[in-house]
């Protein structure tokens, strides 16, 4: 009886838990520092932490969006939502960065890894409104 319950309450917040999940490791590996690992030795792009900036925001503002939807059983307006995720994931990665300029002592704050958290926001969001524009496959009240 109870793995079933597991497996429905599983179910039931699938993106809550996804969403929440995804903001914790985006802050652990925003603000842990990975001072013992070699990073640089097996990836040898330039700049390509900040296209994992913008990965971890567009991710964010996905889940975040479909989080959105489902805490409010899509009863929230869909341009509300898009709103809501674009703007608190901006602020969020403008939050981070101010504390890995302040409070890490191995991390920088970067005002282009905030950009590229930014840009990533925007590109998740726009993502969302061209996925749920059209048919609309997901019902979505507008």
């Amino acid at each position: 009886m109870t793995k079933f319950y597991f497996i429905n309450i599983v179910k039931k917040y699938f993106f809550t838990i996804a969403f929440v999940s995804w903001m914790v490791f985006v802050t652990f590996s925003s603000l842990y520092s990975f001072s013992g690992i070699d990073t640089q030795s097996f990836i040898h792009i330039p700049h390509f932490d900040k296209v994992v900036h913008f990965i971890f925001y567009f991710v964010a503002c996905i889940l975040g969006v479909l989080f959105l939807r489902e805490r409010t059983k899509g009863k929230m307006y869909f341009i509300k939502a898009l709103v809501i995720i674009c703007i608190t994931t901006i602020v969020f990665g403008i939050i981070i960065e101010v504390l890995q300029y302040t409070i890490t002592v191995e991390r920088m704050g970067d005002l282009f890894d905030g950009l590229a958290n930014s840009l990533g926001s925007l590109c998740g969001v726009l993502s969302m409104k061209l996925l749920f524009s059209g048919k609309r496959q997901l019902k979505w009240k507008y």
